[in-house]
């Protein structure tokens, strides 16, 4: 974590959109969705409607993207990539369902939640087909160490989700417990689809190492930024409400780190708001993440995880893919949703 005395900068000049960044692969992000729309298909028609409900919802599809990046880079031209990417997008949409259900989420990318729309058991129960389904076709990549690092990968975010639920309500959170879920929850995905990319291309095993700690730094300064949003996005822009973390009890980076700098008061009011999710407070909460600099604190942390990253990603082979992977994690500081 940076020290109160770094410095942190805004980008002097906008970065390029993600999609602008992505368009490099968009021809292959194409076909991994025809090969999602393909492999949604079921005999139970309520799978399928739920299935695509949350999938053309729309979302960043960073995950998959970040496969067919590193695949680039790295050589790899096979068919595999594009089973392997909408791989890792159905284990990603199979926690999204489950996680609004455990967070009783009724707003996703500006729409209804799967959970809102269809209800609960129809949520969890499409996530376990995605999550099963995703398995079928891992097999068929005939990989051991590609089915190896996707199942170490589930099961270890299936954990993350669990510490995370022990940890709702904990104002006594410190920043090392903070990260050791969002490196479970959230970056170990990520990891996963750089290091599948790089095991596709028979990288080194240096390049592969490289390729999985860019993704792991990427995913890390991702959700950083993402708890960042929760006290200073726009909730127009964001497709979700403000203060959704606090209501739901999560002691998240800007908070842990308000109340460490904050007054003893400030430290009781964030310690009451996340030990009962009082939502009420959410106006008086942000306006001590601001006074404190605990905004300032937690986008100084998710720069140094995306340096991390940008340093990781300069090891691979250059050329334009590895150049988008750098330019991904160097505009990720300023994403707003």
């Amino acid at each position: 974590m940076p020290s109160d005395t770094e410095a942190y900068t805004l980008p002097t000049h906008p970065p390029p959109s993600a999609t602008s960044l992505l368009s490099i692969i968009a021809e292959e992000m194409a076909e991994v969705d025809r090969v999602i729309a393909r492999r949604l298909e079921s005999g139970v028609p309520l799978v399928g409607n739920v299935s695509r409900y949350i999938i053309a919802a729309g979302g960043k599809r960073l995950r998959p993207a970040l496969l067919l990046l590193t695949c680039g880079a790295l050589g790899y031209r096979g068919d595999q990539r594009f089973n392997l990417a909408a791989v890792v997008e159905f284990i990603h949409t199979a926690t999204l369902l489950h996680d609004d259900v455990v967070d009783d989420s009724v707003m996703r990318r500006g729409n209804a939640t799967a959970n809102e729309t269809f209800g609960n058991p129809a949520s969890v129960l499409v996530g376990d087909f995605l999550y099963s389904r995703a398995f079928q076709m891992m097999v068929e990549a005939q990989n051991m160490r590609v089915m190896e690092v996707l199942a170490d990968a589930t099961n270890v975010i299936a954990e993350g989700e669990v510490l995370q639920l022990m940890n709702m309500h904990n104002a006594a959170i410190d920043e090392a417990g903070y990260l050791h879920v969002i490196r479970s929850k959230t970056a170990k995905l990520f990891e996963a689809s750089c290091r599948v990319g790089a095991i596709l291309a028979n990288a080194a095993p240096e390049l592969e190492e490289c390729a999985a700690q860019y993704g792991q730094a990427l995913g890390t300064a991702f959700q950083v930024i993402d708890d960042v949003l929760d006290y200073a996005g726009d909730a127009a822009v964001m497709g979700k409400s403000l203060g959704d973390d606090l209501r739901e009890g999560k002691a998240t980076l800007p908070l842990i780190s308000a109340m460490q700098r904050g007054t003893a008061s400030q430290r009781a009011v964030i310690q009451g708001a996340i030990e009962t999710g009082a939502a009420n407070l959410l106006e008086e909460v942000i306006a001590i993440v601001k006074d404190t600099g605990a905004l300032d604190f937690s986008r100084r942390a998710a720069a140094q995880e995306a340096q991390r990253a940008i340093v990781a990603s300069r090891r691979l082979p250059q050329g334009p893919h590895a150049s988008c992977l750098i330019q991904l994690a160097d505009q990720l500081l300023d994403r707003d949703n």
